[in-house]
């Protein structure tokens, strides 16, 4: 990057690392896939830390864990609207599915019983299953967004049930090995900071402890780095390495529901927290255990994505500075559009672009791709949708009004394309055209 931004996101970093008084603070941007700039203030130990030294992740840990919750969706190993005692029987929530889990809204409750587990050594599965009576579903399944750290416990005793092996052993072959992140780990391994609490009225630090969790690690165990950290941006931002496809991701980073209701500003996906900042809409997730904090955002629409971890307990503004370095570095240093080229397209797509009209509405019908296409009003708002081709004349709606709804081109007895039927409205080439399939058919007297 240029000097100047990199001097920008520098003094960024180290004003943070200052008026927060943490005892280290390493950042990163990511962007189109790449490390594009880092930087460290502080020490761990007598060194200062680097692009390989590790900081616990705390719930960007969930992250992973929807993500192989997603490939055994992929495989058909599971649904996402299955209620979870189909896989793990016995629980006093069976009927919280597996996505009411994946997006928080189950009604779970947020911490497991019994003694604080973030500082404590955790309970092996049939402990917490077992503290966990019909008083831990604190509202209705589906009600509305509850942040639950148990419910990620569930669903890593989920992926370990399905794959008959511990969930982290499914995390490291599946997800991290293929996407070469070497140093991501259960417990510190090699150089690492050691987690801190800052005195609120003095300079001075209290360790703080980092216990296995049990049972409740798939909510916060990992440990990582920012090579590794980078990585996973990239990954959350749809450079996803064949571990999940594009359209899986995006659908993680499509938001169920809200945690402020009145005018959002963060949501919950599948695992994947989406945050909405002037103007964006990014992905990720934050992370906070005692002695640390993280955050990893992106910006699927401009490849950027800012990371940052700390190993201070609270006090540091992590999100608004992981925030921060994104938006400067789009600021100073916008990404150029892809450059246009020509491409082919088999000649009976072609044919069906163009004008078509919704009764008297009209629309255009693009081509976006092979099997990609969208349909949208001439002007202003309305329903626009893009469609993916699933069959010769077949298309299914990918987002907007339309997403999940097919729609198929309909032919006279030429072959010629008259019509589209988009969920029982019926779009003609011309208004109300009476050659079409029209329910409550055309007067007969035509327009007057």
């Amino acid at each position: 990057m240029l000097a100047s931004t990199e001097l920008a996101l520098y003094r960024r970093l180290a004003r943070e690392q200052a008026s927060s008084r943490t005892p280290s603070l390493v950042a990163a941007v990511v962007r189109d896939g790449n490390l594009v700039w880092s930087g460290a203030r502080g020490r761990v130990g007598s060194a200062r830390p680097d692009d390989d030294t590790q900081y616990r992740l705390g719930s960007i840990t969930k992250t992973m864990i929807a993500t192989a919750v997603l490939r055994l969706r992929d495989e058909g190993r599971l649904e996402l609207t299955d209620p979870i005692e189909k896989h793990l029987p016995g629980t006093a929530f069976a009927t919280a599915t597996v996505a009411q889990l994946l997006s928080h809204t189950s009604g779970l409750t947020s911490e497991s019983p019994g003694l604080w587990w973030e500082r404590t050594p955790g309970a092996d599965w049939a402990a917490l299953v077992a503290s966990l009576d019909k008083d831990a579903t604190k509202l209705r399944p589906g009600f509305k967004f509850h942040y639950s750290n148990v419910g990620f416990g569930v669903l890593g005793e989920l992926v370990a049930r399905l794959r008959g092996k511990p969930w982290f052993d499914v995390v490291r072959e599946e997800i991290l090995t293929p996407l070469g992140m070497t140093r991501t780990t259960p417990h510190p391994q090699g150089a690492h900071a050691e987690g801190f609490a800052v005195h609120p009225f003095a300079d001075v630090l209290l360790p703080e402890p980092s216990p296995d969790a049990g049972a409740m690690a798939p909510a916060g165990q990992l440990w990582s780095t920012v090579k590794d950290l980078g990585r996973w941006t990239s990954f959350l931002g749809g450079h996803t390495g064949g571990v999940l496809s594009e359209d899986t991701v995006a659908e993680m980073r499509t938001m169920n529901t809200v945690d402020d209701t009145e005018v959002w500003t963060t949501g919950f996906g599948l695992g994947v927290m989406v945050v909405r900042y002037e103007g964006r809409h990014l992905a990720g997730h934050t992370g906070s255990m005692p002695g640390f904090l993280a955050a990893s955002l992106v910006d699927p629409a401009t490849g950027t994505g800012a990371l940052c971890l700390t190993n201070a307990t609270a006090g540091v503004g992590i999100t608004q500075l992981a925030l921060d370095l994104l938006t400067m570095t789009d600021e100073l240093e916008p990404a150029l559009p892809d450059e246009w080229e020509p491409s082919t397209v088999d000649p009976s797509l072609l044919a069906l672009t163009g004008l078509w009209h919704w009764g008297p509405t009209p629309y255009h019908l693009r081509v976006l791709g092979s099997d990609l296409i969208s349909l949208e009003p001439t002007s202003g708002a309305g329903r626009a949708s893009r469609f993916h081709a699933t069959g010769p004349d077949t298309w299914l709606g990918l987002d907007g009004y339309y997403t999940g709804e097919t729609l198929t081109v309909g032919r006279d007895a030429s072959g010629t394309a008259n019509h589209l039927d988009l969920a029982t409205f019926i779009f003609t080439r011309t208004p109300y055209d009476p050659a079409a399939p029209i329910p409550g058919g055309v007067d007969e007297n035509g327009w007057r």
